[in-house]
């Protein structure tokens, strides 16, 4: 009996809280407080934060929740994981609200949820949202035995996307893309991703394609962090979408920011980590420098350098509003060589990756990582990564997260994007 009022308990937790959230955005109100409280919650200040988390501390960041109608979700969460009674409801609640945390984050994106008072394309609130989740995730103290690492990765799975799948529609084509979070915010904490808005905005959408067949578009958005890679989360994400069955992709796409005023198809993803002294969003460096490439820790066999086999002819025709290049220049090291050198016409024979198209960073690494697992597992699928053009627009007042050229610009590249996808044959 007391079994039963515990999983009677969470389920009143889950149920109350997440009907709301989940609701079609014209029916939906507060959520429902989850019954319990979330005095299992150590003080924020006996938990120190991962340098990501810290930045939380800036005002600016913690608004992006309060003003994109998805405080709900940091509101709620605490008290569903009071709620919880052993190990295994631990996770249902974990992967519960991390899937809330996504549909939530998609449906803002696509316009069926209230925004708030910024703009809907924007992938910002997702992200620190999430973020600060994490933080309540780590203050909680449950009166059993939990694994912290499993349940966060639980966590951070459910909200970027990757147990959602394409829909069970026979007769559709199926398009697996990627996005990141946004980076490089210890210099601009109000940076954004049009990557990460890009697939926001294309998640669960059909489009057509230039064979005049139908496409849906399932996407996730991955962290720019060098743990998670070396953890396998490209591995993860991409890997079911690759095998055959129900969900197999036609082709798969990972997609970053790149360059100013431009769009990249990089024609060739290199094996190293070369990008030292720059950061990931932790901190963290790679261990790689441009003179001392290294491979990533737990990456399996495979070249040096794999070749896109998109459909760069039909991509490259898309040319408005920016221009969109195959980049074919790698660096590398040559056989017999100790020293970089930058070709502009792709990889020799026998060399050492340094950089791909990409670069030596993460974009290029998930480039790698997924195109490597799809040689081993459906060789002839058109794969590949695709830069955006660098977002601007920002306003010089720092107190100010938005601004119209801002939006503009987000919105002009996630259209992009999907002319770009669109422009794909998949009938030869």
């Amino acid at each position: 009996m007391t079994r039963l009022r515990r999983a009677a308990g969470l389920a009143a937790a889950l149920t109350g809280a997440l009907a709301a959230l989940l609701a079609p955005a014209a029916a939906q109100a507060a959520p429902a407080p989850a019954p319990g409280s979330a005095d299992c919650l150590s003080p924020a200040a006996a938990v120190r934060p991962d340098p990501e988390q810290a930045r939380l501390q800036d005002g600016r960041t913690a608004a992006f929740t309060e003003r994109s109608g998805l405080a709900d979700l940091p509101q709620g969460f605490p008290a569903a994981l009071c709620a919880s009674r052993d190990a295994r409801r631990a996770e249902r609640v974990v992967t519960t609200w991390g899937r809330a945390l996504w549909q939530a984050g998609v449906d803002r994106a696509q316009g069926r949820r209230p925004a708030g008072e910024l703009p809907a394309l924007d992938d910002r609130p997702l992200y620190w949202t999430r973020l600060a989740m994490t933080v309540q995730l780590a203050r909680w103290q449950p009166g059993f035995t939990v694994d912290p690492a499993a349940l966060r990765s639980r966590f951070e799975d459910a909200s970027r996307g990757l147990d959602d799948g394409f829909a069970d529609s026979p007769g559709l084509r199926h398009v697996f893309v990627s996005g990141f979070d946004p980076y490089g915010l210890d210099t601009e904490p109000r940076r954004a991703n049009p990557a990460g808005a890009a697939v926001l905005q294309l998640h669960g959408q059909r489009i057509t394609l230039a064979d005049g067949s139908t496409a849906e578009v399932r996407a996730v958005v991955l962290p720019v962090r060098y743990g998670d890679f070396d953890r396998g989360i490209v591995e993860r994400a991409y890997g079911r979408h690759l095998e055959p069955g129900p969900q197999a992709a036609d082709l798969i796409a990972s997609i970053s920011q790149g360059y100013p005023d431009v769009f990249t198809l990089e024609a060739w993803a290199g094996r190293a980590r070369s990008a030292d002294p720059a950061t990931d969003n932790v901190a963290a460096h790679s261990g790689g420098t441009r003179m001392h490439p290294v491979d990533a820790p737990g990456l399996a066999e495979g070249p040096e350098f794999i070749r896109t086999s998109l459909p760069t002819d039909a991509m490259t025709a898309v040319q408005k509003p920016f221009p969109v290049y195959l980049n074919t220049t790698v660096t590398e090291i040559a056989e017999g060589d100790e020293y970089p050198v930058d070709r502009e016409d792709g990889p020799t024979e026998g060399s050492r990756a340094v950089n791909g198209g990409g670069g030596g960073y993460l974009s290029n690494e998930v480039a790698y990582r997924s195109n490597r697992l799809r040689l081993d597992l459906a060789p002839d699928l058109p794969g590949g990564h695709l830069h955006t053009p660098v977002l601007t627009g920002l306003p010089a007042d720092q107190g100010r997260l938005t601004a119209p050229d801002f939006e503009r610009n987000e919105a002009a590249i996630a259209a992009e994007v999907r002319a770009i996808l669109s422009s794909a044959r998949l009938d030869g």
